[in-house]
């Protein structure tokens, strides 16, 4: 294993372009890098805060699909997704010495990355285009709509409504409903209460069950 003083100034063989995991075996980190991957986490995390890449390469490899699906959840763009993530994982390198392991490394990404989009999120105009959000799928003659296009329609549908949420109800949401954190994760990861979670996610769920009320 390499061992330095600190965390270089930037992650040179942690973090790929765009949020994509490192293979392992690449040049002269395979060995550390197969030895790593049999360690968890919070070891990993230990050994990348003294500068070991091998170590962070092996967590960027096990958390970039889920923090790139929570990103794109949130921003709805798989290039906007991909950059959050980049940079999600930049900013870990450099703030590992300050990680105290109060949370899992999973949770601190997932705030990491959460407050990334959170902030692109509000740079964005709020509302959406009411001719972007569609219509039910019209039934056919025997009264059966069809499958396919009604299931695309409601999709499409959920993404629109979840769009015009606010910023933080939208996370709320897709933290516990798509990633299934709990409460006391997404509390967290929120930088806030349990309570004001609960309350969050009591809104966001009544304003897309509105929204989706044509589907029923």
């Amino acid at each position: 294993m390499r061992n330095q003083t600190g965390p270089s100034p930037r992650p040179a063989v942690g973090v790929p372009p765009h949020g994509v995991p490192p293979q392992p075996g690449v040049g002269d980190a395979g060995t550390d890098l197969d030895e790593a991957c049999a360690l968890d986490d919070s070891l990993l995390a230990v050994r990348a805060a003294e500068g070991d890449e091998d170590a962070f390469a092996v967590l960027v490899r096990r958390h970039s699909s889920r923090l790139l699906a929570l990103s794109q959840h949130l921003l709805g763009s798989r290039t906007d997704a991909e950059d959050a993530v980049q940079d999600a994982f930049i900013s870990a390198w450099r703030r590992l010495p300050e990680f105290r392991h109060t949370a899992s490394f999973g949770t601190w990404m997932y705030r990491i990355v959460t407050n990334r989009c959170l902030s692109a999120l509000r740079r964005r105009p709020h509302s959406v285009p009411l001719d972007i959000v569609p219509e039910p799928a019209a039934a056919d003659s025997d009264g059966s709509p069809p499958h396919a296009a009604e299931i695309d329609a409601a999709t499409a549908a959920l993404r629109a409504a979840l769009q015009r949420l606010s910023p933080e109800l939208r996370a709320c949401w897709v933290l516990r409903e798509l990633h299934g954190l709990h409460y006391e994760e997404i509390a967290h990861v929120m930088g806030t209460s349990e309570q004001t979670v609960r309350g969050r996610l009591f809104r966001a769920r009544r304003a897309l069950m509105e929204a989706m009320r044509p589907w029923r």
